[in-house]
Formats: structure tokens, C-alpha cells, sequence
């Protein structure tokens, strides 16, 4: 994906998790939207907070990103079950962040405008918690245990352990851009997926994080 100019970057993240994962409930039905196109339902257009300034990034710049570093394939999660392949997912021309298409709601899908798992910086994994067609692969996030192993292999060959060190429920209204994608010198790892109770609509008003750091 090629890198986004600062003042989009800006006018961006705040959206990205507030709009992303609005498709993550069973019962949706309607037509993909222009800010919701990986065919698993309307997206929610919610008021998006402001841009924290840990998500401000230097213009043209990512912090921990070297296109030169192995790409994550594959990753697991012994403790719930997961273990899933892993696409590449970049932003949609709203600028809202893409998702896995509902009909892979089985695979998790790397936000490729932050670095690679393993990277200096906050790595983020999203995945359907469920989609029109069943549970999803995030479907048991809820159930991590802080210390569980996260483990990603990556085209290079290298299998990364990641640690749990905590998880956080909020509500899409009130997405924590800064701390989830803004800079940070950890080799951090970010899960996100839908969590909570429905709107009229059928749509989770929360998103569940997971946080875990390089072990």
C-alpha cells in the first residue's frame, strides 16, 4: 500500500476501527455500502473522536515499516482455538480501513499501514468476531487469558510468540486510535474485532482489543 500523506493520515485514523468493523454481527443482510465494501453488510457512520497526537505520524513515514521485512502468513492461538492464514488488508477509497470479506470471516486480515509483527511498533490484526454466514476466527477473542501466546509465522520463515498483557472493551464511538496504532519503541502486537451489545440496526457498539508485546 503506498504510504499515506499526513493530513489524510490524520483525517483517517480516527475512522479506521470506528467504521471497520461494523459487519461483524450475525443477523446483517444489506447490500455492501461504499464505506463498507468486503461484502459483509452497512457500515455505521458514527462520529469518529479527534485524532490523538500518538497516532500523528511524520508525513510519508511508518514508524517501524522496512519494506524489506518478512510479511506475517499465518497465526495462531492455541489457548481459543485460532489458527488462521493472514491477508493483507489497506484502506478503502473512503478511508475507512478494510476488513476480510464476510464469506473469509475465517481469516484475519493485517492492517499493512502499520508495521509487519515483529517490527519496532504496533503490528494490528483484525478479524470478524461474526459474519452473516456463522462465527467468525475472533468469535472466542473474548476468552484470551492475559500471558496467553499469540504466535505469528511469517514469510520469511520465523515463527514470533507474542504475550497478552491485557485486553480493553470500548465502544466505537470512543476508539483509543493513539493507543492502538500511534508509535510506541515495543514490538507490539494489536487484535481487534467486534464486541457488545447490537444496535437497531444489528450492529456491535463496541470493539474488543487485545494487546500483547513480542516475548
Amino acid at each position: 500500500m503506498s504510504r499515506i500523506p499526513l493530513l489524510f493520515r490524520r483525517a483517517v485514523l480516527p475512522a479506521l476501527l470506528c467504521l471497520a468493523l461494523a459487519g461483524c454481527s450475525s443477523g446483517e443482510a444489506d447490500a455492501p455500502s461504499a464505506a463498507h465494501q468486503d461484502g459483509a453488510g452497512s457500515s455505521t457512520t458514527s462520529v469518529s473522536p479527534d485524532s490523538p497526537q500518538g497516532a500523528e505520524q511524520t508525513e510519508g513515514e511508518v514508524p517501524g515499516k522496512d519494506d524489506s521485512t518478512a510479511r506475517p502468513v499465518r497465526v495462531g492461538i492455541p489457548s481459543i482455538g485460532v489458527n488462521s492464514t493472514v491477508m493483507r488488508l489497506g484502506l478503502n477509497g473512503d478511508g475507512t480501513v478494510e476488513v476480510p470479506p464476510a464469506d473469509k470471516g475465517m481469516t484475519v486480515g493485517w492492517y499493512t499501514g502499520n508495521p509487519a509483527p515483529g517490527e519496532r511498533g504496533a503490528a494490528v490484526l483484525i478479524g470478524h468476531n461474526d459474519t452473516r454466514f456463522g462465527k467468525a476466527v475472533f468469535h472466542d477473542l473474548k476468552k484470551i487469558a492475559k500471558g496467553a501466546d499469540i504466535t505469528v509465522h511469517n514469510d520469511g520463515g520465523a515463527e514470533l510468540h507474542f504475550r497478552v498483557t491485557g485486553t480493553e472493551t470500548v465502544s466505537k464511538k470512543a476508539f483509543p486510535t493513539g493507543k492502538v496504532y500511534g508509535a510506541t519503541d515495543e514490538r507490539a502486537l494489536r487484535l481487534i474485532t467486534c464486541d457488545g451489545a447490537f444496535d437497531s440496526q444489528g450492529h456491535p457498539v463496541d470493539n474488543l482489543i487485545v494487546y500483547a508485546t513480542r516475548s
